[in-house]
């Protein structure tokens, strides 16, 4: 049973920090080299697309991980499940304060009705979203690392 949960964990948060490494070095820059208003048309998209199912990715990674890190308590690496499960809650939190708030504006907006300041609001959040990739890279690591 643990082993199953360890590896269904591993597997679900090692796909979502692929997703968002996806978005931060691939996606992102595709969408900053379009012409004229397709990138902020392609940002509103995607913000409304992953911004549906992110905030279930996130929670439930981290549901995962802190019932690993319960039902494996007495089990070599908790103490790197649970670092991980900190540093989930910590993506979590820079989610709803940071880049949440800039994401609702964003997938509203069209080139008509766009602030005049779109673009300083877009690098600001792949800044902080360059930091919760970084965040949640170091969280699948952990969780690998508990796996041996």
């Amino acid at each position: 049973m643990l082993s199953a949960l360890e590896v269904v964990t591993t597997v679900a948060v090692g796909v979502m920090v692929g997703v968002e490494f996806s978005v931060a070095f691939v996606m992102n820059p595709i969408f900053n080299a379009l012409p004229e208003d397709s990138d902020q048309l392609a940002r509103a998209h995607g913000g409304r697309m992953l911004g549906a199912v992110m905030p279930f990715w996130y929670i439930g990674s981290l549901v995962l991980v802190g019932i690993w890190a319960a039902v494996g308590w007495h089990h070599h690496g908790t103490g790197l499940v649970v670092t991980a499960a900190a540093l989930l809650i910590l993506s979590v939190i820079m989610s709803l304060l940071l880049l949440v708030p800039i994401n609702n504006r964003n997938k509203t907006w069209t080139p008509e009705n766009r602030p005049a300041d779109w673009k300083e609001q877009m690098n600001r959040w792949d800044r902080f979203h360059y930091v919760r990739v970084a965040v949640i890279i170091a969280a699948f690591a952990l969780l690998v690392a508990a796996l041996t």
